[in-house]
């Protein structure tokens, strides 16, 4: 098996940096590799593929309201390959690394087969979620002109109104993020899932009460 240079799939990436938005960016991408190797390690992941992989997961990003956004993991997949392929990098190492990038997407819905493309989806997933989640929820959210949150009931309940992430920021939480600890693939990513979403419960309840909401969380 080949070892690839993490410098040389960081370059790669500098190559296509132009058009990244700031949830997308190189940074993210080195924060999931870190959150890769930590849970591959506990895990027992091979790390010479799913080190690459997390490198080369978000090598195409396509915006967040492209008609091909479901498709992003896929040509990452499938440009990634295209490289590893250039670099002599061995074909079944390859397709190990290929199918880690595609399985890795919430949207794309493929089921990952090995426990590094497990690790590489818990990897990315707990992006989104703590003090850099929340971040990147409103960065993204403020990129479609969504509102922070609903100006009469801020956090949705069943008795009030439901959850509408597509016009209010706050609503992500519930509609998604907040479901991600019980999705991940491995123990070691559902531990520390909760310890984030547990800051991101402190930070709704601090949110409630700078805007003078009556509303209480968990509502």
């Amino acid at each position: 098996m080949k070892i690839i240079s993490e410098s040389a799939c960081e370059a790669l990436l500098r190559e296509t940096a132009v058009g990244r938005d700031s949830a997308h960016d190189l940074q993210h991408v080195k924060r999931v590799v870190e959150n890769a190797r930590k849970i591959g390690i506990a895990e027992g992941a091979e790390l010479r593929i799913l080190i690459p992989a997390a490198w080369l997961h978000d090598l195409v990003v396509l915006s967040k309201n492209s008609a091909d956004r479901k498709q992003a993991s896929r040509i990452s997949a499938e440009k990634s390959g295209e490289w590893l392929r250039a670099c002599a990098v061995p074909e079944n190492q390859t397709e190990a690394i290929s199918h880690c990038i595609a399985a890795h997407s919430f949207s794309a819905g493929i089921e990952p087969r090995t426990i590094e493309a497990k690790v590489l989806q818990d990897a990315d997933r707990l992006d989104a979620l703590g003090a850099v989640g929340i971040a990147r929820c409103f960065v993204t959210g403020a990129g479609f002109g969504s509102e922070f949150y609903h100006p009469e009931i801020p956090l949705p309940a069943a008795v009030s109104r439901e959850a509408d992430d597509s016009r209010y920021i706050l609503d992500h939480f519930f509609t998604k993020l907040f479901r991600l600890p019980e999705l991940m693939q491995t123990e070691t990513a559902r531990q520390m899932a909760r310890s984030r979403i547990a800051f991101m419960e402190r930070y709704i309840a601090q949110f409630m009460d700078e805007i003078g909401s009556e509303q209480t969380f968990p509502t």
